[in-house]
């Protein structure tokens, strides 16, 4: 009998797709319900509508992060960057799709279409779902606050509080979401002020939780020592910062804490109700 050694080692996974990226996302949370412990630790990072020229990039960034990459890739030009990348570095490789492509086509001698997406239809639907992901891709991470106004919902919250995770969850959902960190001594842009309540989604977490999760982030980028990202002390001073805002806003705060992204997306959709 094997024994394999638990360790608290960061869980990092790069998902990328030439798509939405819906397939690869329906399988990681089937997995991931496998490993209630990796909670605290694990990030997920998602790359829909890749394209060949900025490939090599993500993967440098995944191969910085020692992340494993899974891939619902259906281009054999992608496929082939991705497979030799990670051969060549080391990085650990899911490929979803390929295999079974090869066998299918081995099978019956025919030719796959090897088109992104093919299994979507592309009506009003669709292309609704498209616009909402690279809504929440252009106005992440308070890039451009002039997209709160074009905003279903605008997340706020302090850093590691899931804010980009749930911007692209719910646009696989068809809702435009941009999102802000709030961050003390960083003045709040102007163009919140004009966002109506029912549309501020405000999120939060433990301080201790905060801590954790920010720690292993740290060591995963190979930052070792103290840093005031992960201070316990400023991490407080954050979510007092935080709190001031949510009630001068007027919203209710969502502790996304030991959450999974699907479940606190759940939350927003019942306490938003969108129109």
């Amino acid at each position: 009998m094997n024994i394999i050694e638990k360790t608290n080692h960061p869980l990092t996974i790069y998902v990328i797709s030439d798509s939405v990226g819906e397939t690869a996302q329906k399988a990681l949370n089937a997995v991931l319900v496998q490993f209630p412990d990796t909670k605290k630790s694990r990030e997920i990072k998602r790359f829909p509508f890749t394209t060949a020229d900025i490939l090599p990039d993500i993967l440098k960034d995944a191969l910085h992060d020692k992340a494993i990459v899974l891939t619902t890739l259906v281009d054999p030009k992608q496929v082939q960057i991705v497979h030799e990348f990670c051969q060549k570095s080391g990085l650990i490789h899911v490929d979803y799709m390929t295999p079974l492509i090869e066998a299918i086509t081995q099978k019956t001698g025919q030719t796959p279409l090897q088109e992104a997406g093919a299994s979507h239809k592309l009506d009003q639907s669709y292309f609704s779902r498209i616009e909402a992901i690279e809504f929440a891709v252009r106005y992440d991470d308070g890039k451009d606050a002039r997209g709160f106004n074009q905003a279903d919902l605008v997340l706020i919250g302090v850093s590691r509080t899931s804010k980009t995770p749930l911007s692209m969850y719910l646009a696989n959902h068809k809702v435009k979401a941009a999102n802000l960190p709030l961050i003390p001594g960083v003045q709040l842009p102007a163009e919140l002020k004009n966002v109506p309540k029912e549309k501020i989604v405000a999120l939060t977490a433990s301080a201790q939780n905060l801590q954790s999760i920010r720690r292993s982030r740290l060591s995963s980028l190979g930052i070792e020592g103290d840093s005031r990202y992960a201070d316990l002390d400023y991490i407080k001073k954050e979510l007092s910062y935080a709190n001031d805002v949510f009630n001068k806003l007027g919203v209710t705060p969502i502790n996304v804490d030991h959450r999974a992204i699907e479940e606190v997306a759940t939350e927003i959709e019942e306490t938003h109700p969108l129109k």
